[in-house]
């Protein structure tokens, strides 16, 4: 490991409803490899997924902007410029603080798609119960365990979505999925990435084949996007891999991935 690799900071950032607990695997590989790794906090998260359940109402009303805002303050807490690496809606965000020059370099895994990317109906039914109610737009809202099982850990077994679901399942503010959803119609949208930015760091697309969320088409989508600009943009897909690959029992292959891909970069 170089001393760049060791003073380089990693920041992880969780999408909605899973707290970032949900790293802490990643962030131990990445402190024993040299890394300053940390999870980023969304406004309104408690320290523990028990907390922050307890305290659902402390994250309502957030949107992607607000969230975006509030990480931003958490990069600037670094002497350097962070690699940025996030998951579903994390990934996202990642995006768009790359895109704003606030990263070294950038992992986006089942990103949720930034506005001009291709969207699939699976997709978008995974947020039909959220969207049925236009009340819920300054609501928090959980996730059923059912729910939890379609839209995140439908490629592992019923015993180990249930183990994620009470070790991770948190409330999340509703407005991010509106704001998605709308996008297409809204030319101010929040989820809009500046993807012809020719000076930011290289950006690693990561889409697990299984996953019904993000199916690879959307992650590809997102990659055609990119084509506009000259920096660096990698693909990567993991076959029989769904939503929750960062956290279920095959998460080690993906940061060992993500680890070998920043020394390519020389981070």
């Amino acid at each position: 490991m170089s001393t760049q690799a060791a003073r380089t900071p990693v920041v992880f950032i969780h999408g909605l409803w899973i707290h970032g607990e949900s790293w802490r695997p990643w962030i131990e590989m990445f402190r024993r490899k040299g890394y300053d790794a940390v999870a980023a906090k969304w406004p309104g998260e408690a320290a523990t997924p028990e907390a922050t359940r307890k305290n659902a109402s402390f994250m309502a009303g957030y949107g992607l902007g607000e969230v975006a805002d509030f990480i931003t303050g958490q990069l600037s807490l670094f002497q350097e410029k962070p690699v940025l690496i996030g998951h579903s809606v994390g990934g996202l965000l990642a995006q768009t603080l790359l895109g704003r020059g606030l990263g070294a370099a950038g992992v986006a895994i089942d990103a949720t798609p930034f506005k001009g990317a291709d969207a699939s109906l699976s997709a978008i039914k995974t947020t039909t119960p959220v969207l049925m109610n236009p009340l819920n737009y300054k609501r928090t809202l959980s996730l059923t365990e059912p729910q939890f099982r379609s839209g995140f850990a439908s490629a592992v077994s019923e015993t180990e979505a249930r183990e994620l679901y009470h070790k991770y399942a948190i409330p999340g503010p509703a407005r991010p999925v509106f704001q998605t959803v709308t996008a297409p119609f809204n030319p101010r949208a929040a989820t809009k990435v500046d993807v012809r930015n020719a000076k930011r760091g290289p950006l690693l697309l990561v889409a697990g084949a299984a996953d019904h969320t993000v199916p690879p088409v959307m992650v590809k989508g997102m990659l055609r996007a990119y084509r506009r600009s000259r920096a660096i943009t990698d693909f990567k897909e993991f076959p029989n891999r769904g939503h929750s690959l960062i956290m279920d029992h095959g998460w080690k292959e993906l940061a060992e991935y993500t680890l070998n891909w920043l020394h390519a970069k020389g981070f």
